[in-house]
């Protein structure tokens, strides 16, 4: 009922007062763990069945551009998942976190907490991995950074010792 009296209200303000109007409402109303569980701004997409032998959970994945070589595709795992270590072989990747608690973290390196604002860039060649926390869903855009022979080597998982530790050594290491 608030969609539409501020669709109305929209109409007859304008757009953008609408939209800021409609923000506000979410605020008040809206379900933080809801929209988490939808992959956030970007939607959830469908669960990502291709590349699932590489995840410990479920994953879903929600393309949204592709253009002169730059793939971007909204990235959701639900709470507990994490894919397995790999590396960008080439191009590297970034990753902008626009929804829940999660981690990234580089070979040999302290696990790095992510939360909604963070930008990780990796460079090529990183062995590395990034997933959700226990308690929490996690969205991340990825965008693949285009280079000729750019190509992903899948590897070993997380393994739940390694993952259960995160929180202390995040904790230790912020």
């Amino acid at each position: 009922e608030i969609a539409e009296i501020l669709t109305h209200a929209a109409f007859y303000a304008g757009w953008p007062k609408g939209w800021a109007a409609f923000r506000m409402a979410k605020d008040v109303w809206g379900d933080e763990t809801a929209e988490e569980s939808r992959g956030g701004m970007f939607g959830l997409g469908q669960e990502n069945a291709a590349y699932a032998q590489y995840f410990v959970g479920k994953s879903y994945l929600n393309p949204i551009a592709s253009q002169g070589g730059v793939s971007i595709s909204n990235v959701t795992f639900e709470p507990g998942c994490r894919n397995n270590w790999h590396v960008h072989h080439v191009g590297g990747q970034i990753l902008l976190v626009t929804g829940g608690r999660g981690y990234c973290q580089e070979w040999g390196r302290p696990a790095r907490e992510l939360k909604p604002g963070d930008a990780v860039s990796i460079p090529p060649e990183t062995k590395h991995w990034h997933g959700a926390a226990p308690d929490s869903w996690f969205s991340h855009v990825a965008i693949a950074v285009p280079a000729e022979g750019a190509s992903n080597e899948w590897l070993e998982p997380v393994t739940d010792t390694e993952y259960a530790a995160l929180d202390a050594d995040c904790a230790q290491n912020p």
